[in-house]
């Protein structure tokens, strides 16, 4: 079975579903005022001009986690029932989708690239 990759995943999943609530730095305006998550834009002072851009930001940051989360959760269903091919194809969407915010994240890109490795390892 593919237990380090079972682990890696559940721990992606956990990431990907909380990037707007555990977050990472992130600038916005001028000033390069720093609002790591979704909870400090949405504290924000109602005047702070970049706060629509930044509780934006995070809102996204939020809808992207969770959609990589429910398609890793597809890559761990498969993994468990030792289908590597599909596990990489699910990865594949979570990587895509995690591209915007990649950078910060990084949190499906390594997974996805050692899946594609197994298999060109022949599992």
């Amino acid at each position: 079975m593919y237990e380090e990759l079972i682990e890696q995943t559940e721990k992606a999943i956990d990431l990907s579903m909380n990037w707007a609530k555990r977050g990472w730095k992130v600038t916005f305006g001028p000033r390069q005022t720093n609002v790591s998550s979704l909870e400090e834009a949405e504290e924000l002072d109602k005047t702070f001009v970049y706060r629509d851009e930044a509780v934006n930001y995070w809102k996204q940051a939020r809808l992207t986690g969770y959609d990589a989360g429910i398609s890793g959760q597809k890559a761990l269903e498969a993994l468990k029932n030792e289908d590597l091919k599909n596990a990489e194809d699910h990865l594949y969407f979570c990587q895509y989708i995690e591209k915007p915010f990649s950078e910060s994240s990084k949190t499906w890109g390594a997974l996805h690239s050692a899946v594609k490795e197994k298999i060109s390892d022949g599992g």
